[in-house]
Formats: structure tokens, C-alpha cells, sequence
């Protein structure tokens, strides 16, 4: 699993410099730039603004009494959209904006439960340290 996560890491970084590059080509070096700066810049900003609306509903929830499992897989997918927005490059950015925008993370949450529910059946899906007694 380690290994596959770091060749992914490797490709996505070759695609991402090949994407800079290409963008600097077409457009110029300061203008790619301040693409990229603007990117981040905005992209932070957004994933705060996301963030908090998340934390706000998962706190509703608890208060009310029901496990915030859609929140908290909301929260997941805002914490990766913003760390993906900060990485320079174009493809992390769009990744990252659609990971932030509401219309388009039920996809991602999707995903990630079906993820979790795999390992779960699977039964390779542990929690270590839970509470002492």
C-alpha cells in the first residue's frame, strides 16, 4: 500500500511540474506565477470558510444527539482540498477545488465510505488505543 501511495506521489509530482511547465510555455513564467500564488491564496481562504461550515454542522449534530459521520467525512474531504490547493500545480488545484466545493463532495465522501466500509468487511480495518479502563 506504501509503495503504491509514494509511485502515486512520484507520478502526480512529473504531471505537476509537466503542467507548470507547460502553463509557463503558454503564458509566461510571472503569469503562471501569480496563478499559482492566487491559487493557494484563495484556495486557503475557501477551505477556512468550508471548514468552519463543517465544524458548525458536526457541532449541530453532536448537539442533537446524532454521530456526525457525513461531517466528519465533509471535514476529511475539506482538510485534502486545502492541503492540495496550498501544493503548487494545476491538477492538485483542481483536485482541490472540487473536493472544497459542496456541489461536488458527496462524490468524495462517496468514496470514501465505500472505502471504509470495504475495509471494515474486510476486517483489515483496526483502531488501536481506544479508550483504557
Amino acid at each position: 500500500m506504501l509503495r503504491k501511495f509514494g509511485i502515486l506521489i512520484v507520478i502526480g509530482a512529473l504531471i505537476e511540474v509537466w503542467g507548470i511547465y507547460m502553463m509557463s510555455r503558454w503564458i509566461g513564467g510571472w503569469p503562471t506565477f501569480v496563478l499559482l500564488l492566487a491559487g493557494a491564496l484563495l484556495g486557503g481562504w475557501f477551505a477556512r470558510a468550508e471548514g468552519r461550515k463543517v465544524w458548525a454542522e458536526a457541532q449541530r449534530q453532536l448537539a442533537q444527539g446524532q454521530m456526525p459521520g457525513h461531517s466528519l467525512l465533509d471535514g476529511i474531504c475539506v482538510l485534502v482540498g486545502g492541503l492540495l490547493l496550498v501544493v503548487p500545480g494545476f491538477l492538485s488545484d483542481i483536485v482541490g477545488i472540487t473536493m472544497l466545493l459542496p456541489a461536488t463532495r458527496p462524490m468524495y465522501r462517496l468514496a470514501m465510505y465505500g472505502w471504509l466500509a470495504n475495509k471494515v468487511r474486510s476486517g483489515s480495518f483496526r483502531i488501536y488505543g481506544g479508550p483504557r479502563r
